[in-house]
């Protein structure tokens, strides 16, 4: 997949796209149908398909103080868009300036002189442009003056409840009770996170269940305090099973300022400093809580080590 870099690049006047824009923050299944449409608009069209998206979220520039956190770094994004068979990626350094501009002028900028869309296909809820006055009326308008077709999709529901769509704002909701597995259940893949795995007070390791210490930025959702079955990947791709703690250890702390991230990697003997990491969230094993003493403490990480390999095991089999 070729990225592009608004305001900077532009496809060569041979080619056209069938496109799509969005935030598209979590590639969820909602996003990967999006995409299938855009695919198979360019296919039906003869020509190549593209995802226009952001670096950030907007709310981030628009309403910082009310801005959600993010499910995926623009990096995963992009891989994750790229993994759905897209040819180009058109990404927008959302700031001020993008902010203020007219629906029309967007229009004309990006999909006509940058991509040469024939297609754009978008959500049924589909808002752009300067106080998000765009939207899907007002861009098939757009269209009929510049020769493009417009395909607006309606929005994928979760499979348990019709009433509630896949989106990005309920599997933060998911995350932020801990139903990782429903979040899971709406992204397509267990939910992750990424890091440079750092030295902790290594406390852990004094009783028997050493840690990687994952520092995730504010700016990314995290799951809810609690422990977690998952996954840790290593930077050479080797994949380990894992008992993951999200919390402030009180046990051994009373105050702590902010939560950590600790994964203690089942069956594994080895130095992970400074490797980069991805930790992946399978399911909920239980809430956080304080023990009245380490041999307390040591019985309870005994249950959830053993938990998490059952629920693993089940889970690749």
């Amino acid at each position: 997949m070729e990225i592009l870099r608004d305001r900077r690049d532009k496809l060569p006047e041979t080619v056209s796209v069938a496109s799509t824009i969005g935030v598209f923050d979590g590639v969820h299944l909602g996003h990967q149908e999006i995409f299938r449409q855009v695919r198979a608009a360019g296919e039906r069209l003869g020509v190549a398909s593209a995802v226009v998206t952001f670096d950030g979220h907007p709310a981030h520039v628009v309403r910082p103080e009310s801005a959600p956190r993010l499910l995926t770094t623009l990096e995963q994004k992009l891989e994750l868009i790229e993994a759905e068979g897209i040819d180009f990626a058109y990404v927008i350094e959302f700031d001020e300036e993008r902010a203020s501009t007219h629906p029309e002028v967007f229009v004309e900028q990006v999909f006509i002189d940058a991509l040469h869309a024939r297609a754009i296909v978008v959500g049924e809820d589909f808002h752009f442009g300067r106080g998000r006055a765009g939207n899907v009326e007002g861009l098939r308008e757009i269209g009929e003056e510049w020769d493009f077709e417009v395909l607006a999709l309606d929005l994928i529901r979760h499979r348990d409840d019709a009433r509630e769509p896949v989106s990005s704002t309920n599997i933060r909701r998911a995350l932020a009770g801990g139903d990782v597995a429903r979040a899971a259940e709406m992204l397509g893949r267990p939910y992750e996170v990424r890091g440079v795995v750092e030295a902790g007070d290594k406390r852990g390791a004094t009783i028997g269940f050493p840690t990687a210490n994952i520092p995730v930025p504010t700016v990314m959702a995290w799951p809810t305090d609690a422990v977690y079955a998952g996954w840790f990947t290593r930077a050479n791709g080797d994949r380990h099973p894992c008992a993951i703690n999200i919390g402030r250890r009180p046990t051994f702390y009373d105050h702590a300022k902010e939560s950590l991230l600790e994964a203690h990697l089942i069956d594994f003997d080895g130095d992970l400093y400074g490797e980069e990491a991805r930790v992946s969230f399978v399911r909920l094993l239980r809430s956080e809580r304080k023990f009245e003493g380490i041999d307390q403490l040591v019985e309870q990480l005994k249950t959830d080590v053993d938990d998490a390999r059952t629920i693993l095991q089940s889970a690749s089999d």
